[in-house]
């Protein structure tokens, strides 16, 4: 198991970027995949960025573009770049460690886009 803790998410207007920390309590190298994900009210969770052990990225097609996840392996730290931020955008983002024997969540952090 890992804990993970979120931090930078707040309030910024439409265009306006944040940055999304996630620090792993361990050494994330060898989890298979680091995720973040949102949730928005009354809607499902859904992916949003994620990097594999292999440092492959994929992402939704709303964040291709605009979004960009990182690892900082020395630091156990993932982070979500996010530009160009619309109201839709608005959610609660949760990072997500997902390995062969355990997936772990942080507690979220919110992320409100004004327009």
């Amino acid at each position: 198991q890992v804990q993970l803790v979120e931090s930078g998410g707040g309030l910024v207007q439409a265009g306006g970027s944040l940055r999304l920390s996630c620090a792993a309590s361990r050494g994330i190298f060898s989890i298979n995949a680091m995720g973040w994900y949102r949730q928005a009210p009354g809607k499902q969770r859904e992916l949003v960025a994620a990097i594999t052990r292999t440092g492959s990225t994929n992402y939704a097609d709303s964040a291709k573009g605009r979004f960009t996840i990182s690892r900082d392996i020395a630091k156990n730290t993932v982070h979500l770049q996010m530009n160009s931020l619309k109201p839709e955008d608005t959610a609660v983002y949760y990072c997500n460690a997902d390995s062969w024997d355990f997936s772990s969540w942080g507690q979220g952090t919110q992320v409100t886009v004004s327009s």
